[in-house]
């Protein structure tokens, strides 16, 4: 039976509970993170420990004692039944609160579990969705729990055979997906949207910047329907091809430039890089 850790000690994950009045739950009030695992090994944990200190500062939660967050991950790893491959997510919120917007004085919960996850086709369909990411809003760039703009989007994209919904920013230029982030190929160049434009920081994103030698751009939405390639990067995704953006299709997914990416990055990350 898996065993998750809740606020500082393992569980039946049947029987573990969070207070209703947990700011997570009534609010949104949390950040998270997730890991690949390969055979019980998390992936990038240090990387991924940095950008939850930088997600809660964010949101103004006290910041997490990362060598204990680290010891409990280890702990649900060596409690679960090793899978070939999984997710490993750490959940961080705002504790019990009151049941409005402002916090209380609880300390913040701290949750982690661990299970399967199948591996992605090497190629997937895209989506593109009417609504907007704010890259001026409070929560741009952090990896906050209030995901039901994403949810929404999703299902959209599940509704037209697509894996994936890409959203463009407030100004009209492309941003990120639900959950990934994305690269175009423009003659034979790589490109990704900046930070700036109000994506996510994603692990695998940073990875294949610094491996790849992508360039940040700003770039329209419209690139998806000239752009030679188009992949997308995220911790359970790693480089996943597109086939398809909407109605366009791109022959022969993955192009040479998205190959070159995935091989790269696959050499790089099998010496478990930053643990």
């Amino acid at each position: 039976m898996a065993l998750i850790w809740l606020d500082g000690e393992l569980r039946d994950a049947d029987s573990a509970k969070v207070s209703v009045f947990d700011h997570g739950l009534t609010v949104g009030d949390g950040v998270f993170e997730t890991l690949k695992t390969e055979n019980g090994r998390p992936f990038a944990m240090s990387r991924h420990l940095d950008r939850l200190a930088t997600s809660a500062a964010g949101l103004g939660l006290p910041a997490p004692d990362r060598d204990a967050v680290r010891r409990a991950c280890e702990a649900v790893m060596a409690n679960t039944e090793p899978v070939p491959f999984g997710r490993l997510r750490i959940t961080y919120t705002g504790g019990r609160s009151p049941l409005a917007s402002d916090r209380g004085d609880a300390p913040p919960t701290l949750m982690i579990a661990h299970a399967p996850t199948p591996r992605r086709p090497d190629t997937t369909a895209v989506i593109t969705v009417p609504w907007t990411r704010n890259e001026r809003g409070a929560l741009a760039g952090l990896k906050s729990t209030s995901y039901a703009e994403n949810v929404i989007a999703l299902a959209r994209a599940h509704q037209q055979a697509a894996s994936e919904a890409l959203f463009a920013n407030t100004t009209g230029a492309l941003c990120e997906g639900t959950g990934t982030n994305v690269f175009v190929v423009l003659d034979g160049e790589l490109h990704t949207p900046p930070l700036a434009a109000g994506c996510l920081a994603g692990i695998t994103r940073a990875l294949v910047i610094e491996w790849s030698g992508a360039k940040e751009t700003e770039l329209p939405m419209d690139v998806l329907h000239r752009a030679d390639e188009v992949f997308l990067t995220s911790s359970t995704r790693d480089v996943q091809a597109v086939r398809r953006v909407d109605d366009r299709e791109l022959p022969g997914a993955p192009g040479p430039v998205t190959a070159e990416a995935l091989r790269v990055f696959r050499a790089r990350s099998a010496a478990d890089i930053d643990p």
